[in-house]
């Protein structure tokens, strides 16, 4: 079965910067578009960015657009989400998933196989 597995978070303080990487021991993820969501605390699932398999399609939620940026490198079968500029609001765990659909539309019911997630936590 499908499984990821999320890195790359931490803390940093605001305006910091820091890259997730999403990548599968189980499976090559290269067929497969790769959405990025994240949860914070009391607040429901969101989606942050998603690239399609050949890294030619992407979409950005508008609350990161300008700020974070997506891209894979299916040699190293792994999909990171460069974060850049941070506010203590994207602080969240941030998880990666399969788009079912194939697509780069940031619907949560349209993913499958999350991962275990990585916190990321913005503050000074």
């Amino acid at each position: 079965q499908l499984q990821f597995v999320e890195s790359g978070g931490g803390l940093v303080q605001p305006g910091g910067s820091l890259r997730l990487s999403c990548t599968s021991s189980t499976y090559g993820l290269q067929p497969y578009a790769i959405g990025w969501f994240r949860q914070a605390p009391g607040k429901e699932r969101e989606g942050v960015s998603c690239i399609n398999s050949s890294g030619g399609s992407t979409a950005y939620a508008d609350s990161v657009k300008g700020r974070f940026a997506i891209s894979r490198d299916n040699a190293k079968n792994t999909v990171y989400l460069q974060m850049n500029s941070l506010k203590p609001e994207d602080t969240a765990v941030y998880y990666c998933a399969v788009n079912l659909r194939g697509s780069t539309l940031l619907q949560s019911d349209l993913y499958a196989f999350w991962g275990q997630g990585t916190q990321v936590t913005v503050s000074s």
